[in-house]
Formats: structure tokens, C-alpha cells, sequence
């Protein structure tokens, strides 16, 4: 039995102190994917205590059917997606999304800093991309924010989700597709901005 199956057994049996070992053991990993689609610090160690709570309250019912990381991104995502749907009904932009493939180009890391000239336009796409984001689907969004915002792979988005490899990236092409739609029927905004940063951060790393 592997060390995090040791501590997992034992926290089902109530000792906090193996269940505070594994939420730290996952805890910058939870922290930054809600980092990356709220943008907002504060609000990422909201959802991060939340996650740990419901984990905490829901320990029992967690059976092994997948890993333990795989569970707790799956609250995690569900969250965010909480979150961003509670933010665009208050009419309040949510965070962030990049992506070198799709358009939502912009939603990047909060941390990563934009040259000065950039920096206007560079809100406005976020402006638009959040915007964007918020009318998805519920199943379109979810790939979006682990794919695009916490990067993960197409196979940990399969086992996170419950889905076919195959599945997750057609749900990907058409939210991505979904995605682009919106920008360009609003008209505010021209996609190229995305696609110059892209191609900017791609030379940057040849």
C-alpha cells in the first residue's frame, strides 16, 4: 500500500492529522488552477478551502475508483465553474485564460507580465475572452479551464472528467470553436491579438 493510500485510510478514520498531509501535498496544485481562472488570490484560497472542505466532508464516499488527485480536480474545476457563473450573473469579468491553441490566448497566468504597449489591449481581450468563457456550457467550460488555464493533459482530463480521451478533445474543438464564435459576432476584438502572443511565446521558447 503506497504512502498516500496509507494516509488516505487513515483519514477516513477521522485523523486530521493524515488528512492535513494530503490536502498539502495537493495543495499548490489546487491553488493554482483556481489562481489561473479566477485571477484573483484571494479567491483562489476561497476555492482552495473549500475544496479541502468538501474533501474533508465527503472523505467516506471517495471509493478508489480514481486517484485521489483526479477527485480532487474534479472538485476543484466544479468550483471554478461555480465561481465564473457567479461572477457573470453579479455582471462581474472572472479571471483569466491562455491558451496557444484556441483564442482564449489571453487567459493566462495572472503572473505572467505584459510589455507596457501591450497592456491595454491585452485587458480588453481578457475582458472578452472571460465574457466569452461565461456563456459556454457547463461541460464546454470545464475543459476549457483544465485544458487552457490549468494545462493539464487530454489523459488526466479524461480520468478527471470520466470521459474518453477522444471525447475531451472534440468537447475541446468545439469549445474552442464556441469560443471564437462569440469574439468574432461581438465585433470588439480582433483574434490576431491572441494569435501574435502565441506566436510570441512560442519564438521565445524555440
Amino acid at each position: 500500500m503506497t504512502g498516500e493510500k496509507v494516509l488516505l485510510a487513515r483519514a477516513k478514520k477521522g485523523e486530521i492529522a493524515a488528512f492535513e498531509s494530503l490536502m498539502t501535498a495537493y495543495e499548490n496544485r489546487i491553488y493554482t488552477l483556481a489562481l489561473r481562472s479566477t485571477g484573483s488570490e484571494h479567491d483562489a484560497a476561497d476555492i482552495t478551502q473549500e475544496v479541502f472542505l468538501r474533501a474533508w466532508k465527503s472523505l467516506d464516499s471517495f471509493r478508489g475508483d480514481s486517484s485521489l488527485s483526479t477527485w480532487l480536480y474534479r472538485v476543484t474545476a466544479n468550483l471554478c465553474v461555480d465561481f465564473a457563473r457567479r461572477r457573470a450573473a453579479e455582471g462581474q469579468p472572472a479571471a483569466s485564460i491562455d491558451d496557444e491553441e484556441g483564442p482564449a490566448a489571453a487567459l493566462a497566468d495572472p503572473s505572467r507580465a505584459a510589455p507596457p504597449e501591450a497592456a491595454a489591449e491585452n485587458q480588453e481581450l481578457r475582458e472578452e475572452l472571460q465574457y466569452a468563457l461565461s456563456q459556454l456550457s457547463e461541460e464546454h467550460r470545464r475543459v476549457v479551464l483544465l485544458r487552457d488555464v490549468a494545462g493539464m493533459t487530454y489523459a488526466d482530463i479524461a480520468r478527471t472528467l470520466g470521459l474518453e480521451e477522444g471525447t475531451v478533445k472534440s468537447r475541446l474543438a468545439r469549445a474552442r470553436a464556441a469560443l471564437r464564435k462569440i469574439l468574432l459576432e461581438r465585433g470588439n476584438i480582433s483574434l490576431s491579438a491572441s494569435s501574435k502572443q502565441a506566436e510570441g511565446r512560442r519564438a521565445a521558447h524555440a
